[in-house]
């Protein structure tokens, strides 16, 4: 298996509903370093998983309307925990939607599955792995 991966970061702020949140239940922020791998079984007939550039843009693009805001507020996250595994799941479907929507270039139809990686912090991570389906 083949994988390129690209890397942003987002800004946040949000709070969780439930005790096993103790002190997180609170309004706080997080800085996220995002990571999502595109995987493929054989590369294309130019040699690449895909083209890395339109991969980072597209990951822009899924991660400009998270950036800077609190989820809280959210229409699309209403009565839900943000968590970081909620978050990379939600990563993973805009990213795969953006395999499927040929927004990787050429050959990004290709892509099997995507891996999306969020790091809390130097100790903490959780990612989301998953088929791009048609």
């Amino acid at each position: 298996m083949y994988a390129v991966e690209v890397r942003d970061h987002i800004m946040i702020a949000h709070s969780f509903r439930g005790e096993l949140f103790g002190p997180a239940q609170a309004l706080h922020g997080a800085t996220f370093v995002i990571d999502v791998a595109f995987m493929r079984e054989e590369l294309t007939e130019d040699g690449v998983v895909v083209d890395i550039g339109r991969a980072h843009e597209a990951l822009k693009a899924v991660v400009a309307g998270l950036n800077y805001k609190n989820l809280d507020e959210a229409p699309q996250f209403k009565g839900r925990n943000t968590t970081t595994e909620f978050l990379c799941r939600h990563i993973f479907e805009a990213m795969a939607s953006a395999a499927r929507g040929r927004k990787l270039g050429p050959g990004g139809d290709g892509v099997s599955r995507i891996k999306v990686t969020l790091h809390e912090s130097h100790v903490a991570r959780a990612w989301f792995e998953g088929p791009v389906r048609a």
